[in-house]
């Protein structure tokens, strides 16, 4: 079991958890995710390492509360301890050799594009990072992404935070001001990483998006995140969760993400019958 040292309230769905979790903290890298359960009856849900800290063994993670598991760990509170905590798993995120990279983040994958900005950053490369949200409600990190990029750029669909418009739009501007990249990493929605993808492919950027579909087992031995790139099937899980986002089939991978849509809306909507019975 590991404890929570620390919860923090992103916004009013987002939630950071700073876990006790040491072996896993010596190992972790940018890009690699954990799986836990929050109770020996609950499901296996893989979230993305955040942050880490070797010296404290600590683990961060940020989780959005929508469906049944998110909506029991955004219950916890610092002191309580998750049941199961599993990690590192997946192959961290490939920046040896990149010079000059954009980072863009798109709403809670904002999440899992921090620490491999944080890592570029540390290693001397430049970084330009684009981050989108629908408002300013639902901005995060923002601070924590200025502190590692060398341009920064907050978009929002209203305009209430930063410039208002898509995080491919301001792509396209810099590209268009002359900005050339090494590399584009691409994290967020399925149809967010598509249209960078489809962007970066027209002006031959490499991209590299981050698959977060259904997991169970984290060891590729279930086969149900299960991905379509490049004509060859994949597994998140072992093979990524970074892959090259010109070859991945993303309408395959949203048709098959909205498969269970009815019984996560089930589970959801008992567990928060159940939290809303529970004396606080």
């Amino acid at each position: 079991m590991n404890k929570i040292l620390r919860k923090k309230i992103l916004n009013p769905t987002v939630t950071l958890f700073e876990i006790e979790a040491p072996l896993i903290a010596a190992k972790a890298e940018p890009g690699q995710f954990i799986i836990l359960r929050t109770d020996a009856e609950g499901e296996r849900i893989p979230l993305t390492i955040a942050d880490y800290d070797r010296e404290k063994g600590t683990i961060t993670i940020i989780a959005q509360a929508v469906g049944a598991t998110t909506q029991k760990l955004a219950a916890m509170n610092e002191g309580e301890y998750i049941c199961d905590f599993a990690g590192p798993l997946g192959r961290p995120s490939e920046t040896d050799g990149l010079k000059k990279v954009a980072v863009i983040g798109g709403g809670v994958g904002s999440a899992i594009a921090y620490p491999v900005a944080k890592k570029l950053h540390q290693s001397g490369a430049t970084v330009h990072t684009i981050v989108g949200f629908r408002s300013k409600d639902l901005v995060i990190l923002e601070d924590e992404f200025k502190s590692v990029s060398d341009r920064f750029i907050l978009m929002s669909d209203d305009g209430t935070a930063g410039k208002k418009g898509l995080v491919t739009d301001a792509l396209k501007t810099l590209i268009e001001e002359g900005e050339t990249y090494d590399e584009v990493i691409a994290i967020g929605p399925l149809i967010m990483m598509k249209f960078v993808c489809k962007l970066t492919k027209e002006h031959g950027i490499k991209t590299v998006v981050s698959m977060n579909p259904i997991m169970i087992d984290g060891t590729g031995m279930c086969g149900g995140c299960r991905l379509t790139v490049g004509g060859e099937t994949k597994f998140a899980c072992v093979d990524g969760p970074d892959f090259d986002g010109h070859l991945v089939d993303f309408d395959e991978a949203m048709a098959r993400g909205s498969m269970y849509r009815d019984f996560e809306k089930e589970a959801r909507e008992k567990t928060c019958h159940l939290l809303n019975q529970q004396p606080r």
